[in-house]
Formats: C-alpha cells, structure tokens, sequence
C-alpha cells in the first residue's frame, strides 16, 4: 500500500515538473515576443533603463526593499524570518487577448495566472488580512486564488480616480468606462492583536497618479486597520516604498 502510495506521489511530482519546465518555457517565450514588440514600437530598452543612475533616488529611512523576481525568490527563508499582519498585492495580471488595451500602452511586464497562483503566500501568514488589486476580468480567478491560500472575502475597497481638477477620471473600458480600481480582502486565522475596527473608510477618492500607480491612501488604510503591524507588499516598485513595510518586486 505504501509503495503504491510513494508511485502515486512519485508521478504527480514528475507531472508537476514538466508543467514547470512548460511554463518557463512559454515564459521564455513571451518574454522574447515582447522584447521584440518593444524594439519595433521603440518602447525605451529595459537594459537600459537599468542603467539610470540610481543615485538621486532615497528610499524611505525605515523601508525594507528587496529587488527580487517574485517567481524563484527565497519565499521560504522569509516566512521563516518573519510572518506578516498584512499582504498587499497589485498582481500584473495578464490582459484577456479577446480584450485589447484598445490603444492603451502596457509599460509592464504581464504574468499569466498560473504564475501568481504558484505564490506560497499561505506560508507568509498564519493569520492576518490580504489586499489584492483587482482588474475586471479577473474577480473570479482573485476570489479562486484567496481560497487556495486559506483566506476568507471580508470586504472591498474602491478607489474613485480622479483628475487634477478633482473631476471623475474615466479611462478605457470593454463595455463601459472606467473610473474606478478594486481592492479585495481577505482574512485568515485570528485578529491581529492591534486590530482597529471601522476607522477607515472603503471608498478612496484620489487624484490618478502613473500607469498602474496606486493610491497612497491604501497604505493609510492598512496602517489605520491595524497598527503597528508587519506589512508586506508584493509586486511592488520604487514609488510603493514606505517605512515599516518590506516591498518585494522586480523594479526596486
């Protein structure tokens, strides 16, 4: 019984290992497909942007950075180090082909789902809250993806962009125009021990900042629903960081 037990385990590992090599593969791939896009468009090189002298920039006193790509990092030492309050995530989701950026230029490098749902965040958590920026054809796979690491929806923020001039910020959308980005949270385990309860709103309203920028509001938020706590934010970059959080992105 045990040694058909171990062949079972033995064939899933290997059935687990090809669909990786797969993955890296057709990553390769598009990675290739648009350095190329890039060239023709003449979208500036990345290589060169890496390049810019970095040295007029300074990070927040308190901050933790860790340039990382998110995909092989050291996920387990961390967990290990330290276990979080709250997780943040803006994942870059990967745009459905039937729905075009209808001329909108991505200046990021997109992940398919498969990518982000091989994240072990559960081990970063024992308990505490998750917040996960969301775009709308991927609710259901964000709510799929709570479930696989053990968190329970609890509430939603939403962010009212605005102009300037504090007008309705409308930008491009497949049926209707959008003016708006979601945050999902979810919860796990028991309350933080400096958990504040309803001092926070779930509606943001913000003037809108660069592509794929956040709200600095969010962090406020977080910091005001619980205090004092570990913070961690992934997929983040230079402009998400913030003392007392550690941020971990391939940009930083």
């Amino acid at each position: 019984m045990d040694t058909d037990d171990n062949g079972d385990d033995i064939s899933l590992l290997s059935a687990l290992r090809r669909r990786e090599q797969t993955i890296c593969m057709r990553m390769e791939q598009l990675e290739k497909e648009i350095a190329d896009l890039e060239k023709k468009c003449g979208v500036e090189d990345k290589s060169q942007a890496a390049n810019i002298d970095m040295s007029e920039f300074l990070a927040p006193k308190w901050s933790v950075p860790i340039r990382a790509n998110v995909m092989n990092f050291e996920w387990e030492r961390l967990a290990q180090a330290c276990q979080f309050d709250v997780i943040l995530m803006d994942p870059p989701w990967q745009l459905a082909s039937q729905a075009p950026t209808r001329g909108v230029a991505i200046a990021y490098q997109q992940l398919p789902d498969v990518c982000i749902e091989s994240l072990p965040i559960q081990l970063l958590q024992t308990s505490g809250f998750i917040f996960i920026w969301v775009i709308n054809n991927k609710y259901t796979k964000a709510f799929q993806l709570m479930k696989q690491w053990g968190y329970t929806y609890v509430d939603d923020i939403t962010w009212v962009k605005q102009t300037v001039n504090r007008r309705m910020a409308k930008g491009h959308g497949y049926y209707l125009q959008h003016a708006k980005e979601t945050c999902l949270v979810g919860k796990k385990g028991a309350d933080p021990p400096t958990l504040q309860r309803s001092v926070a709103s779930d509606i943001i309203f913000s003037e809108r900042r660069g592509q794929s920028q956040k709200p600095e509001e969010m962090y406020e938020i977080i910091e005001q629903l619980v205090p004092g706590g570990n913070y961690l934010e992934i997929f983040g970059r230079k402009n998400n960081l913030r003392d007392y959080w550690v941020t971990i992105g391939n940009e930083l």
